[in-house]
This record gives structure tokens, sequence and C-alpha cells, in this order.
């Protein structure tokens, strides 16, 4: 079968981006041979770096287990690198909805407080949740721009996959640093 020029790029960073709507639980690739994600990396590293005494950096473990993914068979193909970055922005996707979810909580309970003394502060709930959708935007809009970089190339795809990865995985990390906050 013929795919288009106009198709393949548009499959592709739906791929990537992982917009078909799969969980972190969904990520593994469809195809047996292709190269796998191991969540166990990602938390390995992540309860490494919040043992620290000194404070580890948690961010230093955004791009491991993808790079991990890419040393397998299949793995430096463009489909293997979008794939391992796609996995691994699943990974990072489903810690930032928990984390955002119990942020929001979080909000709309001091709100309701703040109401019930009659304050006329501004609710923090509304604005965390127009903050998420202006990182949303300007997440996908970053990420097409680094792919419009290649000019069409393949190497745009796994642009815009690291790009997906490593912005939604910061935005994860200061979503569970502000439920650090509030506890």
């Amino acid at each position: 079968m013929k795919t288009s020029n106009a198709i393949l790029p548009a499959l592709c960073c739906l791929l990537a981006f992982g917009l078909s709507g799969a969980s972190a639980q969904d990520a593994a690739p469809a195809d047996p041979g292709a190269p796998r994600f191991d969540r166990a990396v990602m938390d390995s590293c992540l309860e490494h770096a919040r043992a620290q005494q000194d404070g580890g950096d948690p961010a230093a473990c955004i791009g491991l287990a993808s790079d991990k993914c890419m040393e397998e068979p299949g793995g430096f193909s463009t489909a293997g690198m979008a794939n391992c970055l796609g996995q691994e922005r699943f990974y990072w996707d489903a810690r930032l909805n928990a984390d955002y979810a119990k942020v929001m909580a979080n909000a709309e309970a001091a709100d309701a407080e703040l109401k019930a003394l009659d304050s006329a502060i501004p609710g923090q709930a509304p604005v965390l949740r127009q903050m998420q959708r202006d990182w949303i935007a300007y997440r996908d809009s970053s990420c097409l721009w680094e792919e419009a970089q290649w000019q069409g190339g393949t190497g745009g795809i796994v642009a815009a996959s690291a790009c997906a990865m490593r912005l939604t995985a910061q935005q994860a990390l200061r979503l569970e640093q502000a439920l650090q906050r509030d506890q």
C-alpha cells in the first residue's frame, strides 16, 4: 500500500505524540520486535533522586528510560526513537495527570475555605485550570516548531517526540513539586 507524502507525517506525528488516547500502561509497542520502554528505570531513578540527602534532582531522570530503550535493537531507527520517546511521554503524562488532579483538588479545597470566609481573594482553581490549558498550547506549538526546523525530514518526528516528552516531564515534576509544598 502506498501512503501519500501528506498522510505519512500526520500519522507519524499522531504516533509520536500519542494522540491515540492510550494510557501509560498501554504504551507497550504494538510491534513485538520494537524496543521496549522500562518504567522501572524511571521509577528507580526518581526514587533515588528523592532519597538523596542533598536533594537530588528528579529532572536528571528525564530521558533516561527512553535513552535505554533506544539502545535496544531497532531503537536507533526513526520509528524506534519515536516509539521510545513516546512511551516515556506516556509515563510522564500519566504522572502529570494524576498530580494535576491532586493539585486541583487542593486548590478547590483552598478556594472553598476562602469562600467560607467571604474572602475577595481570587481562587486558585480557575487560575490552575487556565495555566494548564495554556501550558498544553505552549507544549504543542513548541514541539511543532521543533519539528518544522527539520523541514519535512524524518528527524522532525524524533525532535517533536523528544520535545513533547521533555516538556511533559518538566510539567509533571512542576506539579509534583506543588503537591509537596501543599503537604
